[in-house]
C-alpha cells in the first residue's frame, strides 16, 4: 500500500470555470499529496493593472487563531480555498495567487510561516478578507477527517465487539421504510452487522458490556449525518463566488460545526468507554501502561470540548474551528486506542508467543503451549477477521519483529498508531479497504447498474432491435460498409477534439502501460481509422460510447450512437445534402412523430462573430455560450458571455440580434443574401452562404427540405467541426433533447497525422429515439412480442424430456422457431405462452403418443386439432403461414 502512495499524485489545476474543490482535494493540497497548477485562463481573467500594492498594506495570508498556532495543515488548506476564492476575483494581481502557488508547492515539513506575511493593493486586501478562506478551509480539513472517522468508527467497534464478546442483537436494527426509523443509525448497525457476519458470541453479556454496543449505531449515526451537513456546506462555500458579511458567515459556519462537534465528542466517549472493556480483557502485559502514559481519559475529552465551546462563545470564527479540530485529533488517538486494545485482545498471545520473542505474562513457555491446546480457537466474523488481518499486514510491513519484551510491544503501538491518523500516507488505503470489506461482505445488498446505464430486458431488446434493423437497412441503402472500433482509444488521440467537453472523457485507471480513455463519440475513432489506412470511406458503426455527464432524463453515461460518415472528395456539398436526407430517411422509417433538423454553417457562426467585434481567440468558447439557448434564456447566456468570458456588453447585444435569426431555409438565406447585408461583406459568412444555397437547392429538389430549420443560434460545441452543422430535436410531448447531430469536419483527420481528409457526418443518439418509441408505444397500448417464438411443445407429463427433445427438434430442423416444456401442470404451460405471446401450442400427452396423435391449440381461440404425429410438423407450417398471410 505505501509503495502504490510512493508515486506523486497529479497536480491539481485550480480556478477553472468548471473546476471545482471538493474536501479530498483541498486536504490532499494540505498534507503535501498534491501540488497544484493554477489554470492559465484563470490568470488572464484577473487585472495585471490592479494598482501597486502599498508598502504598508501587509496582510498575513492566514490570520492567527487567537492566542494559539494554526497547524500547518490547517494553515495549507486555508491557503488551498484562499487561491481558489482569489482566481475567481477581478481586482487581484497574476502574482499574488502565484505566490500562493508556490507556497502549497513547497514540502509541508518545509512549510515558511513567514511567508505569509504579504503586500497587497487594498482592493486585493478586500477579496482576502471577504473570501472566508480560513474558515471554510479548516471546515474542509474536518469534512475529511469526520468522514474517514465516521468509516473507522465502525470497524473498530466490529472489532471491539468480537474483542470482548459483546451481544451482536444491538446491530439488529432495520429499515421499515416507513421513515420511523434513524436512517444513519440503520446504515451504522447494518455495515457492523454485515462486518460481523459469522460472529455468535456474546449472548450472555454483562450489562455494561451491552450498553457499550447498543449506544453504536445512534452515536455512529449522528456523526454520519453531521459530517454530511459539514461536507455539504463546504461543497457549495468553497466554489462560491458570493460574498457575505463575516459576522453572517462565522454565524453560519458555526451552526453547521458546532453539532459536529458536540458528535465527535459522544463518539470519543463511546470509544473510550470501549478502550476500557478491551483492556479488562487483554492478556499483553504492559498495554494497560502504555495507555495509561496517553493521559486518554474523560477529562481530557470534557476540556476539549470546553475549549470549543467557550471559542464559540466569544464569536473568534478562526479559533473555534482550530479546537474543534484539536478535539477530532484528541477522538482520532482514542477510537485508534480502541481498535489497537482490541487487535491485542484477539490477538495479542499469538504475537508475544514464545516464538522468537516473550512468553505472555512471563509464564514458562511449556505451560503456555500446553494451555495453548486446551483453549478453543476463535472464529472471528468473515469482515472484521479482514480488519485484524489489516492490522497484522500492517505490522508485518512496518517490522513487527524488532525488539523485544516491553520495547516490542510499544514499537507495535507506535506503528499502529499513525495507521488510524488522516495524514498517515496509508490512512487513504485503510479507509479504503475498510469500505470495499464492507461492501464485499454485504449479502443482503440489492445489486444495482451504475448511474447514467441502463439494462434493456424483453420488450426493451425487441424495440431497440428494431429499431437498428431500420437504421442499418438505410444506412445500407446508401452504400455504407460496416466498421467497428475499440471501445478505448489512446488518450492523446480523443483530447483536444471536444472543447470544453473534453473533461466528460472517461479516462481508464489501469492504463495497461498506455494513457487510454473510453470513446466518447464514433467520429474520431473514425477519423482515426481514415488517418491511418489514407484511404476515403462510407461506412455506418452502431455501438456504445461513454460521458461521465450528469445523468438526466434521456442522458446517460453508456449510450448507443448510431454513426454514418463520408470521407473523402466528392462533389460540393454532396456528401452534406446524403447526410441530412439519410436523416429525415431515418427518422421517417422510425415512426417517431414530428421533428425538426436545426441546421447552421460554422463559418457563418465565425464571420457573425466577427462582425460582432469577438476576438478570434474566443470563437469556440462563446459558441459554446451560443449553443446553449435550446436550454437558457438569451438573458442567461448573455450574462455567462459578458461576466465570465469577457465580452463587452455592446458585443453580446450584437450577437444576440443574429442569433435570434430563425426559419424556413430558403427565405432566411434569402434575407441574408441581399445588398447590403452584413453577413455578404464577411468572406467567412459570404462561402458559408454559398455552401448553403447549394445545400438547400438539393434538399429542396429531394423533397425533405420541409423538415429543415435554418437557425443562427445553433453552435454545436465540439471543437472539430469546420462547415455545415445541425442537430435533430423531436418536437412531441417527450422531452429528450437532440436526437440526432452531426457536421462537416474537414480537419480532423489530419489533427491525427493523416493528409487532410474531407469528411461530414450524421449520429443518431439511439437512447433518445428508443424512449420516444417507448412512450409512444404506451400511448398506442400497443402490445410487443417479447420473442419470436412461434410453437410451444407442451409435454404434459414429468421427465419426458427426450420426447420433448424429439418433437421440437423437428420443429427446429423445419425452421419453426419453437420451445418446449415439460410439466404435469397445465397452468404452468399456459403462463409461458401468456408471458411470451406465443400463438401456439402442440399438446403431447402418454394418450395422444400412444394413439400416434399431438394437439395443435390456437392459443388465442383455444380451438384444438388433433392431427397425426408424423404430419404435425407439416400441419403447423401451414397454419403459421396461414396466420402470416
Amino acid at each position: 500500500m505505501a509503495e502504490e502512495r510512493a508515486a506523486a499524485p497529479p497536480a491539481t489545476t485550480i480556478g477553472g470555470k468548471s473546476a471545482s474543490l471538493s474536501s479530498a482535494t483541498i486536504y490532499s493540497i494540505a498534507a503535501g499529496r498534491s501540488s497544484v497548477r493554477l489554470d492559465s485562463s484563470a490568470l488572464d481573467r484577473l487585472s495585471p493593472a490592479s494598482p501597486a500594492p502599498n508598502s504598508t498594506s501587509r496582510i498575513r495570508l492566514v490570520p492567527h487563531a487567537g492566542n494559539v498556532t494554526l497547524t500547518t495543515l490547517e494553515s495549507r488548506a486555508i491557503l488551498a480555498v484562499l487561491l481558489q476564492k482569489l482566481l475567481r476575483s477581478k481586482d487581484v494581481r497574476p502574482e499574488v495567487p502565484r505566490h500562493i502557488a508556490e507556497l502549497l508547492n513547497a514540502s509541508p515539513a518545509d512549510f515558511d510561516g513567514s511567508k505569509l506575511e504579504y503586500d497587497v493593493s487594498d482592493a486585493e486586501r478586500r477579496a482576502i478578507e471577504a473570501s472566508s478562506a480560513e474558515l471554510y478551509g479548516i471546515s474542509a480539513v474536518l469534512d475529511w477527517e469526520g468522514s474517514g472517522l465516521a468509516s473507522v468508527a465502525d470497524a473498530v467497534a466490529a472489532v471491539s465487539c468480537e474483542a470482548v464478546k459483546g451481544d451482536e442483537k444491538a446491530f439488529n436494527l432495520v429499515d421499515s421504510g416507513d421513515g420511523g426509523v434513524d436512517k444513519d443509525a440503520v446504515g451504522v448497525a447494518s455495515d457492523v452487522k454485515v462486518l460481523l457476519t459469522g460472529y455468535n458470541g456474546g449472548r450472555d453479556a454483562e450489562e455494561a458490556k451491552r450498553e457499550a454496543f447498543l449506544e453504536v449505531p445512534e452515536i455512529n449515526g449522528r456523526l454520519r449525518e453531521m459530517v454530511r451537513l459539514v461536507h455539504n456546506m463546504v461543497r457549495a462555500k468553497v466554489n462560491s463566488e458570493a460574498r457575505c458579511a463575516r459576522s453572517a458567515v462565522e454565524k453560519a459556519v458555526a451552526n453547521v460545526v458546532f453539532p459536529f462537534a458536540v458528535a465527535v465528542r459522544n463518539v470519543g466517549e463511546s470509544s473510550l468507554r470501549r478502550v476500557r472493556l478491551n483492556l479488562g480483557e487483554v492478556k499483553v502485559e504492559g498495554l494497560n501502561g502504555l495507555f495509561e502514559g496517553e493521559s486518554l481519559n474523560e477529562k481530557g475529552l470534557k476540556d476539549a470540548y470546553r475549549s470549543v465551546s467557550d471559542s464559540s462563545l466569544e464569536e473568534d470564527g478562526l479559533n473555534f474551528l482550530h479546537q474543534v479540530y484539536v478535539l477530532l485529533g484528541l477522538v482520532w488517538k482514542i477510537v485508534a486506542w480502541e481498535g489497537i486494545t482490541a487487535f491485542f485482545v484477539l490477538e495479542g498471545g499469538d504475537l508475544l508467543s514464545p516464538v522468537g520473542g516473550e512468553a505472555v505474562n512471563g509464564a514458562d513457555a511449556k505451560v503456555e503451549k500446553k494451555n495453548k491446546k486446551k483453549e478453543k480457537k476463535k472464529v472471528l466474523g468473515k469482515g472484521t477477521s479482514q480488519i485484524v488481518q489489516v492490522m497484522k499486514d500492517r505490522l508485518v510491513s512496518q517490522g513487527r519483529d524488532s525488539g523485544d519484551g516491553p520495547g516490542k510491544l510499544e514499537g507495535w503501538v507506535n506503528n499502529l498508531l499513525p495507521f488510524c491518523d488522516p495524514k498517515d500516507p496509508d490512512f487513504d488505503g485503510l479507509v479504503i479497504e475498510i469500505k470495499e470489506i464492507v461492501e464485499s461482505n454485504e449479502s443482503r445488498r440489492t445489486p444495482k447498474a451504475p448511474k447514467g446505464t441502463r439494462d434493456f430486458l424483453k420488450e426493451d431488446m425487441v424495440l431497440r432491435e428494431k429499431a437498428f434493423s431500420t437504421i442499418t437497412k438505410v444506412f445500407k441503402k446508401h452504400g455504407a460498409t460496416a466498421l467497428d472500433t475499440p471501445v478505448f482509444e489512446l488518450r492523446e488521440t480523443l483530447m483536444g477534439k471536444y472543447g470544453e467537453d473534453s473533461k466528460l472523457i472517461y479516462d481508464l485507471a489501469d492504463q495497461g502501460g498506455e494513457l487510454c480513455s473510453l470513446r466518447y463519440d464514433l467520429t474520431v475513432p473514425f477519423a482515426r481509422i481514415v488517418a491511418q489506412n489514407n484511404k476515403p470511406l462510407k461506412r455506418y458503426q452502431i455501438a456504445k460510447v461513454y460521458r461521465r455527464d450528469n445523468p438526466a432524463k434521456g442522458r446517460y453515461r453508456e449510450f448507443y450512437q448510431c454513426d454514418f460518415d463520408i470521407a473523402g472528395q466528392y462533389e460540393e456539398m454532396g456528401p452534406d445534402f446524403e447526410v441530412i436526407k439519410i436523416l429525415t430517411e431515418l427518422l421517417d422509417a422510425l415512426n417517431i412523430g414530428d421533428y425538426e433538423v436545426k441546421l447552421n454553417h460554422r463559418k457563418l457562426l465565425d464571420g457573425m462573430l466577427e462582425i460582432c467585434g469577438v476576438p478570434p481567440e474566443k470563437f469556440r468558447t462563446i459558441c459554446s455560450s451560443i449553443d446553449k439557448l435550446d436550454k437558457q434564456s438569451f438573458e442567461q447566456v448573455k450574462k455567462e458571455m459578458v461576466e465570465d468570458k469577457g465580452l463587452a456588453i455592446e458585443t453580446a447585444d450584437k450577437i444576440g440580434s443574429f442569433v435570434k435569426e430563425r426559419g424556413a431555409p430558403k427565405e432566411l438565406l434569402l434575407k441574408f443574401r441581399k445588398e447590403g447585408s452584413e453577413l455578404l461583406a464577411n468572406s467567412s459568412a459570404k462561402r458559408a452562404l454559398e455552401d448553403l444555397e447549394i445545400l438547400f437547392e438539393a434538399l429542396e429538389k429531394s423533397r425533405c427540405i420541409s423538415k429543415v430549420v435554418f437557425d443562427l443560434s445553433l453552435a454545436r460545441g465540439l471543437d472539430y467541426y469546420t462547415g455545415m452543422i445541425f442537430e435533430a430535436v423531436f418536437k412531441g410531448t417527450t422531452q429528450v433533447g437532440s436526437i440526432a447531430a452531426g457536421g462537416r469536419y474537414d480537419n480532423l483527420i489530419g489533427m491525427l497525422g493523416g493528409k487532410p481528409f474531407p469528411a461530414v457526418g450524421v449520429s443518431l443518439g439511439i437512447e433518445r429515439v428508443f424512449d420516444i418509441m417507448k412512450q409512444l408505444q404506451e400511448e398506442r397500448k400497443e402490445k410487443v412480442k417479447p420473442t419470436e417464438t412461434q410453437v410451444l411443445v407442451s409435454v404434459l407429463e414429468d421427465n419426458k424430456l427426450p420426447l420433448a427433445a424429439e418433437l421440437v427438434s423437428e420443429l427446429w430442423d423445419a425452421g419453426v422457431e419453437a420451445e418446449f416444456c415439460v410439466s404435469k401442470r397445465y397452468d404452468k404451460h399456459r403462463g409461458r405462452v401468456v408471458d411470451n405471446g406465443i400463438p401456439w401450442m402442440v399438446l403431447v400427452g402418454d394418450k395422444g403418443m400412444k394413439e400416434g396423435s399431438v394437439k395443435i391449440r390456437n392459443v388465442e381461440t383455444n380451438q384444438d386439432d388433433l392431427v397425426d404425429r408424423s404430419k404435425f410438423v407439416e400441419e403447423l407450417k401451414s397454419k403459421l403461414k396461414v396466420s402470416e398471410n
